[in-house]
């Protein structure tokens, strides 16, 4: 048995930088179905909030922005049921998503979006 080196066991917040907080968690929330779980002061006139997928999981924080600058690949995955159906509603809700879903034999359907900081992140289909 190999022994553990630190008791960390889950992956539970991802930041995200916004250069408009409450744009961003409008977006997350009102667009994506995200709900608003931590949104508390963290330091003079800032505050911290994290948002969740409604069936749980990682977070993702929407934190005063500091040094980082908006406009990254994320790497975030996000998972869905429906890859098709998901493409096509955030597209008619004006949202900046790629013209088309991935797809290559063996690998889940999947495509890129932006939310409204040009932050890039994927919607992967469950397989």
């Amino acid at each position: 048995m190999t022994p553990r080196t630190t008791s960390i066991r889950l992956i539970r917040t991802i930041a995200i930088p916004a250069a408009d907080q409450d744009r961003s968690i409008a977006f997350y929330t009102e667009v994506l179905g995200f709900e608003k779980s931590v949104d508390a002061p963290f330091g003079p006139g800032q505050r911290w909030v994290e948002v969740s997928p409604p069936d749980g999981g990682t977070s993702l924080a929407i934190p005063p922005l500091g040094d980082a600058r908006p406009g990254i690949d994320t790497g975030i995955r996000l998972e869905t049921g429906d890859a098709a159906a998901d493409h096509a509603a955030l597209a008619a809700a004006g949202v900046d998503v790629d013209a088309d879903i991935l797809r290559y034999p063996g690998v889940p359907p999947m495509f890129t979006f932006r939310d409204p900081d040009g932050n890039r992140l994927y919607v992967v289909e469950r397989m």
